[in-house]
């Protein structure tokens, strides 16, 4: 008897005997990527006949799929997957959560750690809710910049909480590599609404509790 087989999100499959991880590709966009990296070996100097690239331009194709599929999800409707009514007015906050994302000027890595906060209004939502919005939006060719206040913006329009904090503390490829070269340099970059914004108690709050390792 064949097994039962549920799709879970993120390209997990649910079987009896536990999950499997399922990648799907549009395999005619992967080769017309691929191709031009096949081209873009030989302008290298590079050879992408020999063994050891032979298949690394669909490898890179594969995988500029995966650090952009961002494009391909909605952050809006991410928070309200998961929104409750909960008559709860103090700060929440998510704090480190990791981030990956492609300089949209050198489409180098860039990576570090996001913080987010909101304090809600009437409405809550699922604690990865809050991960997989900055996920969403980090899996897209970015600047630092934009990323923090599109994070900030998405769940002040969403949720219409009392006030949202987002900083975002990470570190770039692009100036470490190549260019200055300053290997560690991190760039920090900070968004407020509401009562962040308005009161200076509730940022010191936030800001504190960011520094601060509770565990």
């Amino acid at each position: 008897m064949a097994k039962k087989i549920k799709v879970i999100e993120n390209g997990l499959v649910e079987t009896e005997s536990g999950y499997t991880k399922v990648e799907q590709w549009n395999q005619d966009n992967v080769k017309e990527v691929a191709d031009y990296y096949r081209k873009i070996l030989g302008l290298l100097g590079e050879d992408p006949g020999r063994e050891g690239l032979l298949k690394t331009p669909e490898r890179v194709a594969k995988a500029l799929y995966f650090m952009t599929m961002g494009y391909h999800q909605n952050p809006c409707k991410i928070l309200n997957s998961a929104k409750f009514r909960e008559d709860y007015k103090q700060m929440v906050l998510v704090k480190d959560i990791d981030i990956y994302s492609l300089c949209e000027h050198h489409m180098l890595p860039f990576f570090g750690k996001a913080h987010v906060a909101y304090i809600p209004n009437e409405y809550i939502t699922g604690l990865s809710k809050i991960a997989r919005v900055v996920e969403a939006f980090a899996r897209r060719l970015q600047v630092q910049e934009r990323l923090t206040t599109q994070i900030r913006d998405t769940i002040q329009d969403c949720l219409q909480p009392l006030g949202v904090a987002v900083v975002i503390e990470a570190q770039h490829m692009c100036m470490q590599i190549r260019g200055v070269q300053k290997q560690n340099s991190v760039t920090t970059t900070s968004a407020f609404t509401g009562c962040f914004m308005q009161n200076f108690r509730t940022r010191e709050e936030f800001m504190h509790l960011i520094g601060t390792r509770l565990h």
